[in-house]
């Protein structure tokens, strides 16, 4: 039987609640038949977005999504997607599989689906192929309270009332597809263009740089340096493939253990990674002001066959789930200095929550994840321990458990666990100082490590309660299934 400890005496940071935040791109079906089908479209919808993914989204609380992009937002020009659909530009979308965008989804409508969902826009500018002037307009015209062109504009369009808009992003993966810039360039340039982001009214924009691809900590050091101080936040992309080679990322399915083990032992990568930036971060900013907001993470595997290569569609299996866990375990570890994730993507693209085909819409087994973390949102985070043992096949080793702990404005204790191993139970003794007596309720998730959902067989994958717990003094104890991830609340 293993020990987890939960001291709820020792309380750390607040864990914002965008942690648990969203990415949608401009990529494959994420937007188009994803969230957005059109108000002719026979598909159930709401000003053309789709009620069944409205209604899934609402329900684990999606906090903020980051929209247009990725690779897209840096060859993104806003007015191509503002005013009557008939007149606005049709292009190829020469990053993601060639085909037409017909720039149907744009500002009016990403506001509009956020108000749905009821999350905060974070919006992507384009520094790669934009102008400081089109930035500038772009806030402009999403914000300002005033006489002014943009703003007129804005109301032509049908939209009187300014957006709050809280996030906004200068550039995205400047290092790579947004231009191919050394770091000092890139630093130079959001001093540049952040400059023209401005607060109108009482909306405070915090501006976010764009900061490293995975471990390029030279990255992370110049632009600190250079730009750190005109700041509110850096990003941090890291994608997880098995063996860490994307030549050997595999199908989402039909994997064996080493794969899997792998792929757990190269997403845990994150702790050191989060851990390696925010140390230099901090020597440029002692006081902690600058978060760091990891707004792409996730597996990425080979497409489903068939499937337009582009279009990055994958399916998404228990080892997601286990791998989601473990992701957000770690950021709830870092509250004190990650402040935003957002997991790519929302729909249809790498490690989505959601899948759609047509009509048919199911909701994965990272989904799930989502829904048993969603507690941890604005609750204050707990020192807490899992007594874990090594486990995996060859060199590919992960820990057999991994948790993290929380307690939210009405005294609930939230724990999170999850057993990586893939063919043994274990019994989990919990143990929440200051809980004795309290009312104990456990959600599982648990399948094997290739089961998941399919539009045939949709809740192949599902949370359910678990009832089989006994009560010991101040504790609970319980068994965890193999390939799992329970939610304990303690109230």
């Amino acid at each position: 039987m293993a020990k987890l400890f939960v001291n709820t005496e020792k309380k750390g940071a607040k864990i914002n609640r965008n942690i648990y935040g969203h990415f949608s791109e401009h990529l494959g079906r994420c937007i188009y038949n994803g969230l957005f089908v059109g108000k002719d479209s026979p598909i159930p919808n709401v000003n053309g977005m789709r009620t069944d993914v409205v209604d899934a989204l609402r329900k684990i609380r999606v906090p903020v999504l980051r929209w247009p992009g990725g690779c897209f937002a840096d060859e993104y020009h806003w007015k191509d997607g503002i005013g009557p659909g008939e007149s606005r530009k049709r292009m190829i979308n020469t990053h993601w599989g060639g085909v037409v965008e017909d720039n149907s989804f744009g500002t009016h409508e990403f506001m509009e689906f956020c108000r749905q969902v009821g999350c905060e826009p974070y919006v992507n500018g384009n520094v790669g192929s934009g102008t400081v002037q089109e930035m500038s307009e772009w806030v402009e015209y999403m914000t300002f309270d005033g006489i002014s062109p943009m703003a007129e504009l804005r109301k032509q369009n049908g939209h009187a009332d300014p957006w709050k808009l809280k996030f906004f992003g200068v550039g995205n993966e400047n290092w790579g597809c947004g231009g191919n810039m050394r770091p000092e360039f890139y630093a130079d340039q959001f001093r540049r263009y952040a400059t023209y982001v401005r607060n109108y009214g009482d909306n405070k924009i915090f501006k976010i740089a764009c900061g490293p691809n995975a471990g390029d900590y030279e990255w992370t050091d110049k632009v600190m340096a250079i730009a750190g101080k005109y700041a509110d936040a850096l990003t941090l992309h890291y994608y997880t493939a098995p063996y860490g080679d994307w030549k050997k990322r595999g199908c989402a399915t039909g994997f064996n253990e080493e794969s899997y083990y792998s792929t757990l032992r190269y997403g845990l990568k994150m702790e050191e990674l989060v851990s390696n930036h925010l140390k230099i971060m901090r020597r440029h900013d002692p006081e902690g002001r600058v978060g760091l907001i990891v707004d792409e993470w996730g597996a990425w595997y080979d497409v489903e066959p068939g499937t337009n290569p582009g279009f990055l569609y994958q399916q998404n299996t228990m080892r997601d789930a286990m791998l989601a866990a473990v992701t957000l375990n770690i950021f709830n570890h870092h509250a004190d200095g990650v402040v935003m994730a957002n997991i790519a993507q929302m729909v249809n693209v790498l490690q989505a929550v959601v899948l759609t085909e047509g009509e048919k819409m199911l909701l994965t087994p990272t989904y799930h994840v989502f829904d048993l973390y969603k507690e941890h949102q604005d609750a204050t985070l707990l020192d807490s321990w899992v007594e874990a043992h090594e486990i995996g096949v060859g060199e590919e080793k992960v820990p057999n458990l991994h948790q993290s702990a929380s307690v939210d404005a009405a005294g609930r204790v939230h724990v999170t666990v999850a057993n990586l191993s893939v063919s043994e139970s274990q019994e989990i003794d919990l143990t929440a100082a200051g809980m004795e007596g309290a009312s104990v309720s456990i959600r599982l998730l648990a399948g094997a490590m290739d089961a998941h959902n399919t539009f045939d067989a949709p809740e192949t994958v599902k949370v359910e309660s678990l009832t089989d717990f006994a009560r010991r003094g101040g504790g609970v104890q319980f068994t965890l299934p193999p390939c799992s991830v329970a939610a304990v609340e303690l109230a």
